[in-house]
């Protein structure tokens, strides 16, 4: 299942440090933007959690419905943004992610003036359509656009971009949206309906009006057309026949909800006067860390993943995720607190190796692939409510102690991306 490969992808004269032939190298570039985005506006969902708890004063558990609506929506609108993408091409299939994204931004004015906790549930659910088709768009487009030996080190550079967004996202977001939160701990109903919501409403409409932007420039630039070879005589098979691509979805399940899990609650966790007992605003920057090393990550990984096959470097990186959170949950102070912003650095290159490693080989199968995949980003939305439900029990004595071991949820999420990495890669059918 191959593709009908141009002649610059068969033969390039040179190639950039991601693998790109000097006709997409273009394309790539423009395809940074809508990856930035992309990795800004998931990445604000970890200074919004803990707003709408103090907000609302709402638990672990109910305030995990942020993610579980966000992400929920890759499981609900995955494979019809494939659809999109498969009938309308990859440029038009990101000019209409865009404009969804821009509506589900505009749509939070009204949310945060009613007050109304399912509101905002709703408009993170349109923003978070417009994200999928983005994703459906990008990812597969990114990955064939160039050999496929390379396909790792050029997702992971368009990724980086994603990254060096949600490294500025969260202290951007603490400036402008957590400064005006009062201490939780102190925080009444009654004070909680009196909070600002201007800063709220003000944020997603200028991201609003950029997205509407990036559509605009993005309906003019002209982007390389990939076409796929025909099926073979007799072949009937789908994606999901392809057995590295079903275990690739369990990846992407596990890895995004790993990684959102720790992300959502790292402001909580610091707040924690067994850990370092920071105020909100302060561990909302902390937040901006745990990012940023998925970004040094993955510009390192650019070119690492030239000289070490992807499959190894994904079950070394998910180990390292593993033994961070053993220390972090072991330990107190500056060491728990930097062993776990250490784990972005270990989450950095996984998305797109796994999604690689996925896609690989399906040819005429990769939108719906990719749709199938992006669907899988569910777990964003399964584990971090998990998590907290760990978090508020009583589990190892309650408060704090259970919420370090719902830690354990996301280290056993990383076994297996470790466990996918060293063999479930491996290219068989189903």
């Amino acid at each position: 299942m191959a593709l009908a490969a141009p002649s610059s992808v068969s033969a390039p004269a040179t190639t950039d440090p991601s693998g790109a032939s000097p006709r997409y190298t273009s394309a790539l570039a423009s395809l940074t933007v809508l990856f930035f985005m992309m990795g800004f506006i998931t990445c604000l969902n970890d200074i919004l959690i803990p707003y709408l708890k103090g907000l609302f004063t709402l638990s672990y558990t109910e305030v995990n419905l942020v993610n579980f609506c966000f992400f929920g929506a890759y499981l609900v609108m995955g494979v019809p943004a494939g659809w999109v993408v498969k009938i309308l091409g990859y440029k038009r299939g990101m000019l209409v992610g865009f404009l969804i994204a821009a509506l589900g931004c505009c749509l939070f004015f009204p949310a945060a003036e009613s007050r109304t906790f399912a509101l905002f549930l709703g408009a993170l659910f349109v923003l978070a359509t417009g994200i999928v088709t983005l994703q459906v768009a990008g990812n597969p487009y990114v990955s064939i656009l160039g050999p496929p030996e390379t396909a790792s080190s050029r997702l992971t550079l368009t990724q980086a971009f994603n990254s060096l967004a949600t490294a500025i996202a969260p202290p951007l977001g603490s400036m402008l949206i957590l400064s005006h939160l009062p201490d939780l701990k102190q925080l009444s109903p009654a004070q909680a309906a009196g909070l600002d919501v201007s800063a709220v409403q003000q944020l997603y409409l200028v991201i609003g009006a950029v997205l509407i932007l990036i559509s605009a420039v993005l309906a003019f630039l002209k982007l390389p057309q990939v076409e796929h070879a025909p099926a073979a005589a007799g072949d009937t098979r789908r994606a999901w026949h392809y057995r590295h691509l079903v275990l690739g979805l369990v990846g992407i399940f596990t890895y995004v909800g790993a990684e959102v899990a720790i992300g959502s609650h790292i402001v909580s966790y610091l707040q924690q006067p067994e850990v370092v007992g920071m105020s909100a605003a302060a561990a909302g920057y902390q937040v901006g860390l745990y990012w940023l090393g998925a970004m040094i990550g993955r510009f390192a990984g650019i070119f690492v993943l030239r000289n070490v096959r992807p499959g190894r470097v994904l079950a070394v990186n998910a180990v390292g995720a593993v033994l961070l959170l053993i220390v972090s949950m072991n330990t107190s102070g500056a060491v728990a607190m930097w062993s776990l912003l250490a784990v972005g650095l270990m989450n950095s290159i996984m998305f797109p190796v796994i999604f690689t490693l996925a896609v690989a080989g399906l040819g005429r199968h990769t939108e719906d692939a990719s749709g199938l995949l992006s669907a899988a980003i569910v777990g964003g939305a399964i584990i971090p409510p998990l998590f907290g439900m760990i978090a508020d029990s009583h589990l190892g004595g309650g408060g704090v102690h259970a919420l370090r071991l719902a830690f354990l949820l996301p280290a056993l999420c990383y076994l297996y991306i470790t466990w996918y990495g060293l063999k479930g890669h491996v290219r068989q059918d189903v």
